[in-house]
């Protein structure tokens, strides 16, 4: 297996050559596994998003298994996603998905972050390959040191950041525990219009629900 110092070396010198699969590739060879996906989960609700960033798994097995991944991976509770970062936890694959020849049915998840993008890199093994905790957890923060040199991965899209002050303004007194009824009194509009606003703002940050709305907002330092 690859000594970390040497890992950690040649991983550097892949950060300067404009593609990010070949040091991703580095970063799943180090940690033992044959076959790699890299999905930026928290765009995935915005279905024109290319959510899937990097991947040498069969084209079959991405639409299959890899969607199904992130999908859920999306609909994790915002807190529960940073318990788990940078933590691997495994999945078997249902028995009807097909694999190539001689790979594991299980399937090593770990999401990490970069800046305010929420990450996940996906790992399939080789059949009895000897997986280490450590070399686990070593990949998915180098996933996340290279990943961070691809500003075209890791930036906010226009839909996502767009909010208007009208918009910023309802999440901030929704951060604050008001009701829409509440925040019409405050600031002088309809209930429908605060209505109207918050559904806008479900539509641009791809929040399921007013918590994570203000939690996308607080990460995005506009409240």
């Amino acid at each position: 297996m690859t000594a970390r110092a040497s890992f950690i070396h040649d991983l550097e010198s892949k950060a300067t050559c404009g593609q990010i699969t070949g040091g991703i590739d580095m970063v799943s060879a180090y940690a033992g596994a044959r076959c790699f996906l890299v999905a930026r989960y928290d765009h995935y609700s915005d279905r024109n998003h290319d959510f899937i960033v990097t991947s040498n798994w069969p084209f079959d097995l991405v639409r299959s298994l890899g969607v199904e991944l992130v999908d859920a991976q999306a609909r994790t509770a915002e807190i529960v996603r940073c318990q788990q970062a940078f933590e691997p936890t495994f999945l078997d694959i249902d028995a009807d998905i097909d694999l190539p020849q001689d790979l594991s049915r299980r399937v090593c998840m770990i999401p990490y972050n970069v800046g305010n993008a929420r990450m996940l890199l996906a790992l399939l093994f080789d059949e009895g390959a000897f997986l280490s905790h450590d070399r686990l957890r070593d990949a998915a923060l180098a996933a996340a040191y290279h990943t961070s040199h691809f500003n075209d991965v890791t930036l906010s899209s226009d839909a996502l950041s767009d909010l208007t002050v009208r918009e910023v303004e309802c999440l901030s007194w929704i951060g604050e525990g008001k009701t829409s009824d509440e925040i019409a009194l405050i600031i002088g509009i309809s209930r429908n219009t605060v209505n109207n606003y918050i559904t806008s703002i479900m539509n641009k940050t791809g929040a399921k629900t007013r918590s994570e709305a203000v939690a996308f907002a607080v990460r995005q330092r506009l409240i």
